[in-house]
């Protein structure tokens, strides 16, 4: 998953990224509303850890901002603001869950999963498409039943692709949902190429039909 950070507590907010980076996930940070602002108003994330207090702004703004967009990011907030009052703000707005701070990681993590769950397979830890079937939980990937086995990275690009199928998906935008911030100091995006040629070929191999298209000049489309 693509996961974004905005807590402006140094401490708390290492922490969460170092957990969530641990557990195979891509982390970008934001410690105050402006850099918050410029990441979710440029990038697209699975869920959006989502702090109130900022420095030079409110959390709830960014989330208005979110939503009067119409941008589909989960929104996850972390708050040590424990009204009722607040949690009805917060939700009302668009947000799909509301943690009081402080929680453990374990269960922000479920959390997460969760909002991911609901926003992008409907509730369903599985996703079909064709002859492929996708294991979110489980991090597996199955061609008419039989499991095909992927490196993190791959498994994370070909679920993308799937989750937006017959969109074009230029190099850059799927290395920066699979990279993150470090997408920007590549020279070039040729990995892509080579990742997507290692996914073509594993599930060619397995009797898959090809159903990567490249998009002369501007990178793929999975349909």
């Amino acid at each position: 998953m693509k996961l974004l950070i905005i807590e402006d507590e140094a401490s708390l907010r290492s922490s969460i990224q170092k957990y969530l980076t641990a557990e195979g996930n891509v982390c970008d940070i934001a410690g105050n509303f402006d850099n918050a602002y410029q990441k979710i108003a440029i990038y697209e994330y699975d869920c959006i850890l989502l702090d109130l207090g900022l420095p030079g702004g409110e959390g709830l703004d960014l989330l208005r901002f979110l939503r009067k967009e119409q941008k589909e990011d989960g929104v996850l907030i972390i708050s040590a603001r424990d009204s009722i009052e607040q949690k009805i703000e917060g939700l009302s707005l668009g947000a799909d869950d509301y943690l009081v701070k402080p929680f453990h990681l374990s269960e922000l993590y479920a959390r997460i999963h969760a909002v991911v769950r609901r926003r992008q397979q409907k509730g369903n830890n599985i996703i079909s498409f064709n002859e492929i079937e996708i294991d979110v939980l489980a991090k597996e990937i199955k061609v008419y039943g039989v499991t095909v086995y992927f490196t993190r990275k791959e498994f994370d690009l070909l679920l993308y692709f799937v989750s937006n199928k017959s969109k074009v998906i230029s190099k850059a935008a799927a290395a920066v949902h699979i990279w993150g911030d470090n997408a920007d100091m590549a020279d070039s995006f040729d990995y892509i190429y080579t990742h997507i040629k290692n996914i073509r070929k594993k599930l060619t191999d397995a009797g898959c039909r090809d159903y990567f298209q490249s998009v002369y000049g501007v990178g793929y489309k999975f349909q």
